[in-house]
């Protein structure tokens, strides 16, 4: 494989995505910081075919990304795969609005041929090319310049290694037939609502303080508040407000702006400043939140304790099948639909599609108490009660003939 020279120059990257446009997929990878900004600075750009690969300075002076992100976003004959992409794609939504499709994530395909849930890259590298890949440079300062040739050299492996692990991943998904299972993951992957953080829904991700509609109200505000000051100074959210602190506003509001000298994890001047006045104009102005907005009350009725052990159950069976048929149970499903399974839920993504057909039928027959646990050659299996049933009678009536026959012969012999 060739490895080009880092990139800095618009035209040398329009050439190369010149000649990447005719391949069928390649590989992408990312680094940037934003430990200290709100956005995450893009601070370099990984990218290869099978053939070659190379880095791009996203920082060199007068680059002009356009090549690139109208080969990510614009060219939908070339598969476009990452490794855990969630936050390289947000970068790229973040300068286009868009998100690069067709897409494939290798973390989440392994999650489909292997008991893997979250494998990491080097992880990844190891069991596909039994390479130990060099962690050295992880914690490098990418946007430091100008970067070492060990630094890029750590880079470029991102994707070269990659590069080499899809077709035989690709491979394996479709001798297994299990590439359709990844079709919706891949395409939620590609929504580019997924990586647009809209304020006015930023109060979804604060743990609520209370089920009130004033305090949710006022969370909602404040937290759309807090995302406005952080975009509005590039600095990362928690600098402005942490969740907890945000939280306790929204249960317990100052009655005046003086009063904020005495929250716990907001500065004292924020008693007499122009953010601590927008901060009290903010709670001030807060409705309660609409009923249609409300959180909803997890699915189900309360399980109680012979619910519970349903639930229990349902997770036994989950990990035997998924170590049976070799897929994260992740993929398959989480705790939380299992206990609504229990609970009497039945509009459930597990009672659908491929899932159903894997799991999610037996799941239900267990519930419904057509299926129990047995142990067979001292491992835990799944077996039909109707099965048991005609196993057992059929047994009983093996020992009657067999007692019967047994007393006519000593009846003869006598």
């Amino acid at each position: 494989m060739k490895i080009h020279d880092l990139i800095t120059k618009t035209d040398d990257l329009a050439a190369l995505c010149e000649r990447l446009s005719k391949s069928e997929f390649v590989t992408i990878d990312t680094e940037f910081m934003r430990e200290n900004t709100y956005w995450p600075e893009l601070c370099l750009v990984q990218i290869a075919n099978e053939e070659e690969a190379a880095a791009i300075d996203p920082l060199a002076d007068g680059i002009d990304l356009k090549p690139l992100l109208d080969l990510m976003c614009e060219n939908d004959d070339i598969l476009k795969v990452f490794h855990a992409g969630g936050q390289d794609v947000e970068i790229i939504v973040n300068l286009t609005g868009k998100t690069p499709f067709p897409i494939f994530d290798t973390q989440i395909a392994m999650m489909a041929i292997s008991q893997s849930e979250q494998i990491g890259y080097a992880n990844l590298v190891e069991s596909w090319l039994g390479i130990t890949v060099d962690k050295g440079a992880r914690f490098t300062d990418w946007s430091r310049r100008p970067l070492t040739d060990r630094q890029i050299e750590y880079a470029i492996g991102d994707v070269t290694h990659l590069s080499k692990i899809f077709p035989m991943m690709l491979e394996k998904l479709v001798k297994t037939g299990r590439g359709a299972w990844l079709n919706a993951e891949m395409e939620k992957l590609a929504d580019p609502s997924n990586y647009k953080v809209e304020p006015s829904r930023a109060w979804r991700r604060i743990r609520p303080p209370s089920r009130n509609a004033q305090v949710l109200g006022r969370l909602k505000d404040l937290a759309a508040w807090r995302e406005a000051e952080a975009q509005d100074k590039n600095i990362p959210r928690g600098r402005i407000v942490r969740d907890e602190t945000l939280a306790d506003l929204a249960s317990h509001p100052p009655k005046k702006q003086a009063d904020l000298a005495k929250v716990r994890g907001l500065s004292g001047a924020w008693k007499e400043n122009e953010i601590g006045k927008r901060l009290m104009k903010t709670i001030k102005n807060a409705e309660p939140l609409p009923s249609e907005e409300m959180p909803k009350r997890k699915q189900g009725v309360p399980l109680g304790k012979e619910g519970a052990l349903v639930a229990d159950l349902l997770k036994l069976l989950l990990k035997i099948r998924a170590r049976e048929i070799e897929i994260a149970s992740r993929l398959l499903t989480k705790s939380d639909e299992l206990e609504a399974l229990a609970a009497g839920v039945r509009d459930l993504p597990i009672l659908e599609g491929w899932r159903y057909e894997i799991f999610g039928k037996d799941a239900l027959e267990l519930v419904e108490g057509k299926t129990a646990f047995a142990v067979k050659d001292g491992k835990l299996a799944m077996t039909h009660v109707d099965d048991m049933a005609e196993h057992m009678n059929g047994g009983t009536e093996g020992e009657a003939a067999k007692t019967t026959d047994q007393t006519e012969e000593a009846q003869a012999t006598e």
